[in-house]
């Protein structure tokens, strides 16, 4: 696989269909129905390394999950869609969604699981660990363009956090409508930066 050929900034997001499990079922997702899905703004793609493994219990990958499928409503909201996918089979991911959360088990989730049983998603992304055969923890925001516009990769040992991929989706957004810099540690409501020399002065000379 060619350098071009891995998930780049500013580069098309590269393409996928793949067997997932969604709302308890199996289904065949593809990212291209939601980059032509005219409701849909923005994909958060996140990568996490096994279903019901030792491997995830610091983020714990149960909990990180959860959390996503949780506050799906507040990323719909932002008109984005959220899709999860490890290189397990979409077995492993039904089983996982079946057992109880008491039991290290998801629940019903409100997001795809996606099987990523070849790897070809992973190494697509540029996630994928060979020596061990799961993925890093990959995060991806992709516009509705199919346009990559972010991307965070953890090792395995440090876990993501859904309030920051709220906050990089609502500054792309405002960026994206607006026209303006969003600046270091940005959250909505606060001073943009025009991407003008003088105009830029406004933001700068209310800084202390």
């Amino acid at each position: 696989m060619t350098h071009q050929e891995i998930a780049q900034v500013r580069k098309p997001a590269p393409r996928f269909t793949a067997k997932a499990v969604v709302d308890g079922v199996f289904e065949t997702v593809s990212l291209d129905s939601y980059i032509q899905d005219p409701e849909i703004k923005y994909i958060l793609l996140f990568f996490y390394p096994m279903d019901f493994t030792f491997v995830c219990p610091t983020e714990a990958c149960v909990v990180a999950i959860i959390a996503f499928s949780e506050r799906i409503e507040q990323f719909k909201a932002l008109k984005t869609a959220v899709l999860a996918c490890s290189c397990d089979s979409e077995y492993s991911h039904l089983a996982w969604v079946n057992t109880p959360k008491k039991e290290g088990g998801l629940g019903p989730m409100k997001i795809p699981l996606i099987a990523d049983k070849t790897h070809e998603i992973a190494k697509k992304y540029g996630v994928y660990l060979e020596e061990s055969g799961f993925s890093l923890r990959g995060l991806f925001i992709i516009g509705g363009d199919g346009i990559v516009r972010q991307i965070t990769i953890n090792d395995t040992q440090v876990g993501r956090s859904t309030d920051e991929a709220l906050r990089l989706i609502e500054a792309f957004q405002f960026s994206d409508e607006f026209g303006e810099v969003c600046p270091v540690n940005w959250k909505k409501g606060a001073s943009t930066i025009k991407p003008e020399v003088t105009e830029s002065k406004e933001y700068f000379g209310k800084q202390k």
